[in-house]
């Protein structure tokens, strides 16, 4: 099975983690590009649910049974497996997320192939001879493009630089046993703390009202809130805030942050330094409202409301419920 590989994760609830869904996708699409077979990799306790998901972006799917995945840390033990398939298969390149277990794995998969790797891809297309990486670097001011040398190589791609978007034909799920005892150590997991808040994680909504610096303290972000509880939407930050002590990092949007890509980002007293906008700029529509009409929001942004955000935000908060009263 050479051609190109791409890791599924499964979620808590053993669906298929949404960043896996925008890796398949463009997998395919590279597949298509370059000829070659695409091929996903479910490894969890119980695959099933995400692999049959994971189907419907590629066409053939490996699920891989592996009990210690139920309570033990993932990315290690799955990594163990993938790349004893690898050296059996020989792929040519593996695709997976740039999120917190995507790098994880990327990092053992490397030492157990001795193979490359290409991190935080922010695009991807094919060139002659394999895959040509872009990558944001320097906080976001400069992009630049790689290849792998070697041949073989492995490739984490951050969230919501692509859409995810189903193939026009389910693929197949071939359940697939890997012998042996894992050799790697294992960490057990003893306890998971799930963060109250909006009810789809911020990389997925579809409407994001973020607050910066102009907030002045965590009592600003209540307007925030307000405003994106009417919206139906999530709250988003800048560094300064979430440095600050405003709010949680996990609202962090940035370079070191969250990338994001919702219909509508309303930006509340945020300048617009590149660290930020390479978390938000693939926006459909941007909002913002700033007091200085020369903020570097003000060039990328569709609308710049010049004004107070204190008179600003709650005028529009108060339109919204209007029409919705």
């Amino acid at each position: 099975m050479p051609g190109l590989w791409v890791v599924g994760q499964a979620a808590a609830d053993g669906s298929l983690a949404h960043i896996s869904a925008e890796v398949a996708t463009i997998a395919r699409t590279l597949g298509g590009d370059a000829g070659d077979d695409v091929t996903g990799v479910v490894v969890a306790a119980d695959p099933k649910r995400a692999a049959d998901e994971l189907a419907a972006y590629v066409p053939r799917v490996l699920a891989v049974p592996e009990p210690a995945a139920a309570d033990h840390a993932w990315a290690t033990i799955a990594a163990e497996r993938i790349a004893a398939l690898a050296r059996q298969h020989e792929p040519d390149h593996i695709l997976l997320g740039a999120d917190p277990e995507g790098r994880d794995m990327a990092g053992v998969l490397s030492v157990l192939l001795e193979w490359g790797v290409l991190v935080n891809a922010t695009g991807i297309s094919w060139t002659e001879g394999g895959p040509s990486v872009q990558m944001s670097v320097f906080g976001g001011k400069l992009i630049t493009t790689s290849r792998f040398t070697g041949g073989h190589g492995i490739v984490t791609i951050r969230p919501n630089v692509a859409t995810a978007e189903e193939a026009s034909t389910a693929g197949t799920v071939e359940a697939v046993s890997v012998e042996g005892d894992l050799a790697l150590p294992t960490v057990r997991v003893v306890d998971r703390v799930t963060e109250a808040g909006a009810a789809a994680p911020i990389e997925e909504a579809r409407v994001i009202v973020a607050g910066g610096r102009g907030i002045g303290g965590p009592d600003g972000f209540k307007i925030v809130e307000e405003l994106a509880a009417e919206l139906g939407g999530a709250v988003g930050a800048t560094r300064a805030a979430v440095d600050s002590g405003w709010i949680n990092y996990s609202q962090q949007i940035g370079q070191t942050g969250k990338i994001v890509k919702p219909q509508l980002y309303l930006a509340l007293g945020i300048s617009g330094a590149i660290q930020h906008k390479v978390g938000m700029q693939t926006a459909e529509t941007i909002v913002a409202v700033n007091r200085d009409p020369d903020a570097p929001i003000a060039e990328f942004a569709d609308l710049l409301v010049v004004g107070d955000l204190f008179e600003v935000a709650p005028a529009i908060l108060a339109e919204l419920r209007a029409r919705s009263g």
